[in-house]
């Protein structure tokens, strides 16, 4: 877990030093809101599949194992807002860090979703989001203002974006976390 917290701080370290090369301007171009905001975007954890004509399931054993793993990724991170889309899986997935941070989880609509409201409440805030396999990577582009991450792979639910947006320059970074978590 050292080993995890270590790599999740020299991430955050390198991307607020700055990569150059992965920096954007906002998608307003404005650069009037000072400050540092860091979003942490990542996918519900594995879902139940036993029953396939469930469009709401919950967690599955590994799944909670997989939400139980990110609070732990998550618990040296100060966070002060979460969000999840509102389906089990997110809420479920989000639960463990909520109570770890003592932080409610915030519930949006990624259908009805204005990105320049959700930096603008979020300004020099850190903000896990909890989505799914399209909405996650297309909000990190959206708060990159550019097209640079694609919809993940289903069995995809390790992957961990951050963004941060600086004086309104915007850098991310993609992470993936193994669960060794019990099926």
């Amino acid at each position: 877990m050292k080993t995890i917290r270590l790599l999740i701080l020299l991430s955050l370290t390198i991307g607020f030093l700055g990569c150059k090369d992965d920096a954007k301007a906002d998608s307003t171009n404005q650069y009037i809101d000072a400050g540092t905001s860091t979003f942490y975007l990542i996918r519900h954890a594995e879902k139940d599949r036993s029953n396939v004509d469930n469009l709401d399931p919950e967690l599955s054993q590994k799944g909670l194992g997989r939400a139980m793993h990110w609070a732990e990724i998550l618990s040296e991170v100060p966070i002060d807002v979460i969000y999840a889309t509102d389906f089990q899986r997110t809420a479920m997935t989000a639960a463990p860090t909520s109570v770890k941070k003592d932080v409610d989880v915030i519930y949006y609509d990624p259908s009805s979703f204005d990105i320049n409201q959700f930096k603008s409440d979020n300004l020099n805030k850190s903000v896990l989001v909890v989505g799914h396999s399209n909405t996650t990577p297309e909000l990190t582009n959206q708060l990159l203002g550019v097209d640079k991450y694609y919809e993940l792979d289903d069995s995809d639910n390790g992957s961990l974006f951050i963004v941060q947006i600086t004086n309104g320059v915007a850098t991310s970074q993609k992470l993936n976390f193994n669960c060794n978590c019990p099926d």
